[in-house]
C-alpha cells in the first residue's frame, strides 16, 4: 500500500479553514466530497465522529490521525488539512495539533485500513518529516513532501 495511491493534491487544504475540531474533521470530509471521494458526507461525518468520540485520535507530537469506516465509501481515501494555527483536538500528550489526516474506508476494507493507519504513522514518526509537514506552507509542498517519503 502507497499513501499517494489513496491521497490526491486536491485533498490537503493548507490551511484548513477551521478553527476547531469537529468544523476541521468536517471541512476535510467536504473536500472529499467536493472531490467526488465521497458519496454521502454526512454518512461519512457521523462515522468519523463516531469513532472520534469513543476516544480521541490525536496522538501527539502535533499530529491527529481521525479515521473512521462508512458502507457508503466505495474505497480507501485520505484527506489532509493543516490549520493556520495549532487546535486543540484533545490529544494524549494534551498538545495542540498541527496537523490532521483523516482516513476513510468501506469496513471491508478492515486490513487496507490497518495497513494505511501504519504506513501513515510509519511516515510520521520521524521527527524531521513532521517538522517539515507543519512548516509546509501549501497542498502542493505537503503533497510533495509525502510522495518523496515514498520513494
Amino acid at each position: 500500500m502507497r499513501i499517494l495511491d489513496i491521497l490526491s493534491p486536491s485533498s490537503i487544504r493548507a490551511p484548513l479553514h477551521a478553527t476547531e475540531k469537529h468544523a476541521a474533521l468536517d471541512e476535510l470530509v467536504d473536500l472529499l466530497a467536493q472531490n467526488g471521494l465521497c458519496p454521502d458526507p454526512e454518512a461519512v461525518k457521523k462515522a468519523v465522529w463516531e469513532r472520534e468520540s469513543q476516544r480521541s485520535t490525536g496522538i501527539g507530537e502535533g499530529l491527529a490521525i481521525p479515521h473512521g469506516k462508512c458502507a457508503a465509501m466505495p474505497g480507501l481515501v485520505l484527506a489532509i488539512g493543516k490549520p493556520r494555527v495549532p487546535l486543540e483536538f484533545g490529544s494524549i500528550d494534551k498538545k495542540p495539533v498541527q496537523l490532521v489526516i483523516l482516513l476513510v474506508s468501506p469496513p471491508e476494507k478492515k486490513d487496507e485500513h490497518i495497513q494505511a493507519l501504519g504506513k501513515i504513522s510509519k511516515i510520521m514518526t520521524s521527527p524531521e518529516f513532521r517538522q517539515r509537514a507543519y512548516a509546509a506552507q501549501n497542498a502542493t509542498e505537503l503533497y510533495g513532501l509525502f510522495r518523496e517519503a515514498e520513494s
